[in-house]
């Protein structure tokens, strides 16, 4: 006969395995990174690149919150393909521009939803400009991505819900309005595009009232596209409480988390983190770390 504590700490344990069994599957990241080790080994394969026999071990952890919209799949995605990268020793030898392309890959063979822009901004680090023109996707395969001095930017704040829902539903039906020539979400898209290209200039000019006039723009836009019924009440009051005390706020990528810039300074921030606080939302100054290629990486850099 079991111990009393015993039969407690069993039932403890199978309540933690029953919610990470509900939050993350049955595989969690290892998914993950079994699906990176397939399209590594494929893309070596077919560019002829040379796989020494050596025997490896992955495991991961991570600290991103979960369904915030801050690609913590990728984050995992992207840091085993940089392991393997370094563990076979063919850093040289794989183009930066190509790794978002292997990391989106990789998702996609888990039926996984997603763009480029996530990717990039993983495998390059700091602040990147993307530019996804279709000549450029066309001839090369990806977009032209220049790094930029992270320096530029303005004091940030990430806002997001502790129990957020999934993000990937942001994406439901635009995606196929997209591929079915929906002249509305294919002129939305191009004026998005078109902010991003503005916002390069105002950040560059450090013109901040500007940046925070295409930051509301950008998710208005949104709005439009997908309907609030897509992007969900929890996600839309995270911006509302942002734009109730004058700050700038869009979603960090599909949903379930925002950035928030104050252009009237600290005095504005206070509002906003108690105007947070009030209304259960975690928020948090944004750290942008410096990009973090090496001098290998960069000497694959195309011309």
């Amino acid at each position: 006969m079991r111990h009393c504590d015993d039969i407690i700490m069993l039932w403890l344990i199978d309540v933690l395995q029953v919610n990470r069994l509900q939050n993350e599957g049955y595989y969690g990241g290892v998914r993950l990174l079994m699906a990176i080790c397939k399209v590594f080994h494929g893309y070596c394969k077919d560019n002829n690149i040379y796989l020494h026999d050596g025997n490896f071990t992955l495991s991961y952890d991570t600290n991103i919150p979960r369904q915030t919209g801050l690609s913590g799949s990728s984050a995992i995605v992207c840091a085993a393909l940089s392991c393997l990268l370094d563990f076979y020793k063919v850093r040289h030898l794989v183009k930066v521009e190509i790794r978002p392309n292997l990391i989106l890959s990789a998702e996609k063979e888990l039926g996984i939803v997603a763009g480029l822009q996530d990717r990039v901004a993983q495998v390059y680090g700091g602040l990147v400009y993307m530019d996804f023109s279709k000549e450029h996707m066309d001839s090369l395969g990806h977009g032209i991505y220049t790094q930029m001095d992270t320096d530029l930017l303005p004091p940030l704040h990430l806002i997001y819900a502790e129990n957020p829902s999934d993000s990937g539903k942001v994406h439901s039906t635009v995606r196929q309005r997209w591929l079915d020539g929906d002249e509305f979400i294919i002129s939305s898209m191009k004026e998005v595009a078109s902010i991003a290209q503005e916002g390069q200039t105002v950040i560059l000019e450090k013109n901040y009232s500007k940046l925070a006039e295409l930051m509301n723009h950008n998710f208005d836009l949104r709005r439009s596209m997908f309907g609030d019924a897509a992007l969900g009440s929890l996600n839309i009051e995270m911006v509302e409480v942002a734009r109730r005390v004058g700050a700038a706020s869009k979603f960090t990528g599909s949903g379930g988390a925002v950035i928030a810039f104050c252009p009237d300074g600290p005095s504005q921030v206070k509002l906003l983190e108690d105007a947070c606080h009030k209304a259960g939302f975690s928020i948090q100054p944004v750290k942008i770390v410096p990009s973090y290629l090496t001098d290998v990486d960069k000497s694959t850099f195309s011309n």
